[in-house]
């Protein structure tokens, strides 16, 4: 008996002394990793057109939706011929999220002819414009922009074709 109790003790003395070595610090080696995705791409598929109208005497707007809905307000009279919201193909990695970004103001439509302007404004898409909106189901989506034309009346907004440009921003969230 008075062994096991010797060895016992000795057994505790041992496992005393192993567990007391504590280290001050201790390291570890461990993986990191990245992953490179596909830029975003973008493709109109089809240009914002407020179509043929008159302004009439008094003027007024021209509203267009995403979906290609156009309505006027003030003394504006649609005419015939093709009109369409703004249509873009967006790709990139499948299943990703992006951000939409429409201009902050209006953005000018100048006559061909004279120099006169219009101006466009209440930019809208569909899907909303934000961070993350947007998702590329398949790696891609469609984006639709619509956006309101202010016209002038005859004297300030003379028949002709007026033209401009904006700038829409997908990015990756």
């Amino acid at each position: 008996m008075k062994n096991i109790v010797l060895l016992l003790c000795s057994q505790l003395i041992f496992l005393f002394a192993a567990v007391s070595e504590v280290k001050a610090q201790t390291s570890i080696t461990v993986v990191a990793s990245a992953e490179v995705v596909e830029g975003l791409a973008t493709k109109e598929t089809s240009q914002l057109n407020f179509g043929r109208f008159s302004p009439q005497t008094q003027g007024g707007k021209i509203i267009m939706t995403p979906d290609g809905v156009r309505t006027s307000e003030g003394s504006v009279v649609l005419a015939g011929g093709t009109h369409n919201a703004a249509s873009f193909f967006i790709s990139g990695q499948y299943e990703s999220t992006f951000s939409i970004g429409l201009p902050t103001g209006p953005e000018t439509l100048t006559n061909l002819e004279n120099d006169k302007t219009m101006l466009v404004s209440d930019w809208v898409s569909s899907p909303a414009q934000g961070m993350g909106v947007g998702k590329l189901v398949g790696g891609g989506m469609t984006v639709k922009i619509g956006a309101s034309l202010i016209v002038g009346d005859m004297n300030a907004n003379p028949a002709g074709m007026y033209v401009g440009s904006y700038a829409v921003t997908f990015a990756y969230n």
